[in-house]
């Protein structure tokens, strides 16, 4: 499969709005600043119709196992990042 990089997503940017690579750079980067502080919040969520929802959701703290020694380990509560497809991007793909 082909993985694209933040460079990549910029210069596709730019030719599709028909802008420079910095004004696309700084809109990807306002874009990615503002994801991530609301989704810093509390009951962060962020829903782009057609897109998909990132929803910020608590894991619990639970008991593992080390794959390599069996040990028995520890993992903390942490706070984690879902995202559920739109309608629109399950259909395109």
């Amino acid at each position: 499969g082909k993985q694209m990089t933040k460079v990549e997503l910029v210069e596709n940017m730019a030719k599709d709005a028909k802008i420079s690579k910095a004004a696309a750079g700084a809109a990807l980067d306002s874009f990615i600043a503002n994801v991530t502080n609301t989704l810093k919040k509390k009951d962060g969520k962020i829903t782009l119709v057609g897109f998909g929802t990132f929803t910020k959701v608590r894991r619990k703290a639970r008991k593992g196992r080390n794959p390599q020694t069996g040990e028995p380990l520890k993992i903390k509560a942490r706070n984690a990042v879902t995202f559920k497809a739109g309608k629109k991007l399950k259909d395109a793909i």
